[in-house]
């Protein structure tokens, strides 16, 4: 992610969320600018549609100013904001599942890796990356959260599990039933009998 600041320009994120936790809304303005590219991006990933993705980005900024108090400093702040931003896009992804029946629509650049080849190779690798959004964005929901979390997001399995409330285990068991959902719709030669719904 890039909505990090040079640290000899600005105050660090954690300096700004200390002062907007006692009470500097301009700080908490300026930490909503910088991290706000970073945030929108993942709840996109999650919610694989640009309106959810604006609801749940607000969502997150609204639990995060109200959560700040609880804001410590033992990880890094954009690590808490994006296990809030996580936490977000399931509990809106659970209740629009009970209320709506929509196709999942296309994801956004799942796979943000640029390749400085030849031509030929460039489109290739940009026809395979909109195959694997395309894939990720059926995947079902809670399966998808842990697939971006972990392999786009490289948050460790403990983490995933603490944010969507499930075991480790439940955790790690998501995450290989999604790669093999995944390996079977973008591989199909490669995958032998059928991957169980979850």
């Amino acid at each position: 992610m890039s909505d990090l600041p040079s640290p000899t320009s600005a105050p660090a994120l954690e300096e700004l969320a200390a002062a907007a936790r006692d009470g500097d809304r301009a700080s908490f303005d300026e930490l909503v600018r910088r991290t706000h590219a970073g945030t929108y991006t993942l709840a996109l990933r999650l919610t694989a549609n640009e309106e959810d993705a604006r609801d749940v980005t607000q969502e997150a900024y609204l639990r995060a100013y109200r959560g700040l108090k609880n804001f410590r400093g033992d990880a890094q702040f954009t690590t808490w904001l994006y296990r809030i931003t996580a936490n977000c896009a399931s509990t809106f992804l659970t209740t629009r599942a009970r209320h709506r029946h929509d196709e999942l629509v296309e994801g956004h650049d799942v796979a943000d890796r640029r390749i400085d080849a030849d031509v030929e190779q460039r489109v290739g690798a940009a026809e395979l990356r909109d195959r694997v959004q395309d894939a990720v964005a059926t995947l079902p929901p809670r399966l998808r959260a842990v697939v971006v979390l972990r392999d786009v997001y490289d948050l460790p399995h403990e983490a995933i599990a603490a944010e969507l409330g499930i075991s480790v285990s439940a955790a790690k068991v998501r995450l290989h039933r999604a790669r093999l959902k995944l390996r079977s719709e973008l591989f199909p030669e490669t995958v032998g009998v059928g991957v169980h719904e979850v």
